[in-house]
C-alpha cells in the first residue's frame, strides 16, 4: 500500500467515528459496542468465527500479504507483542488478521505470510474469504479498502481489541501505536474478567 489514502478513503475515514485509546492506566477501558461477528476461512482452510474466541481477548486487524509498505510494520508490531505475552498468547489472548485482498490472499498465501513473521498459529489466525464477505467485515469494523490501478490495496489501518465477552473496547488507528500500551491494554482486558 502506498503511504497515502485516496480521497474516497480519506473522506470515509474522516466520517467514521474513531474511538481513540484515552483511558488512564488505572481506569477501565470503555465499552464501544458489541463486536461484529464474522465467519471466514483461515490459513489452514478452516472456517473461523469471532464467536469461536469467546472467553479470550482478541485483537482484530486488516492486512494483505503482498503489501510492501505498512502491513509488514503492523504485522511485525503484533508479532513482537505476541512474543512478549508468553503463555497467555493463544490460551487467553488471540490475534486475527483479516486480508483486504481476498482475490490474491488464498489460505496458502496467508500461511506463508504468517510463517514469514513468526506468527504462532495456535493463537493467531489469518483469514480470507469471498470478496463480498471480506468487504462486509471490513465495513462493519470501520475499515475501508480500494484496489489501485497497480493492483495494490489502499486501506485504513484499524486494530480493534475485543474483550472476553465479545465487546469492542479499543481501536487503534494507524500502524505505529505504542507496543507497551497495546500489550498493556490486552492484559488489562484479560485481568477484568479474572
Amino acid at each position: 500500500m502506498s503511504g497515502r489514502l485516496t480521497s474516497t478513503l480519506l473522506l470515509a475515514l474522516l466520517a467514521w467515528p474513531a474511538h481513540a485509546h484515552d483511558a488512564p492506566h488505572s481506569q477501565r477501558l470503555p465499552i464501544i459496542r458489541t463486536a461484529p461477528d464474522f465467519t471466514l476461512t483461515s490459513q489452514d482452510g478452516m472456517r473461523v468465527s469471532l464467536r469461536d474466541y469467546r472467553g479470550r481477548v482478541v485483537a482484530v486487524t486488516f492486512i494483505f500479504a503482498s503489501c510492501t509498505d505498512t502491513c509488514p510494520l503492523l504485522t511485525d508490531t503484533m508479532a513482537r507483542v505476541q512474543d512478549k505475552l508468553g503463555s497467555t498468547f493463544g490460551s487467553k489472548i488471540a490475534f486475527v488478521s483479516i486480508t483486504v485482498d481476498p482475490d490474491r490472499d488464498t489460505p496458502e498465501v496467508l500461511r506463508q505470510y504468517a510463517q514469514n513473521f513468526g506468527a504462532d498459529l495456535k493463537g493467531w489466525a489469518f483469514l480470507t474469504g469471498e470478496p463480498a464477505a471480506v468487504r462486509d467485515v471490513g465495513r462493519k469494523y470501520g475499515v475501508f479498502a480500494k484496489k489501485t490501478a497497480s493492483g495494490d490495496v489502499d486501506h485504513t489501518f484499524l486494530t480493534s481489541l475485543i474483550d472476553r465477552e465479545g465487546r469492542l473496547r479499543v481501536q487503534y488507528l494507524g500502524v505505529r501505536f505504542d507496543l507497551e500500551e497495546f500489550r498493556g491494554d490486552l492484559l488489562k482486558l484479560l485481568d477484568e474478567a479474572e
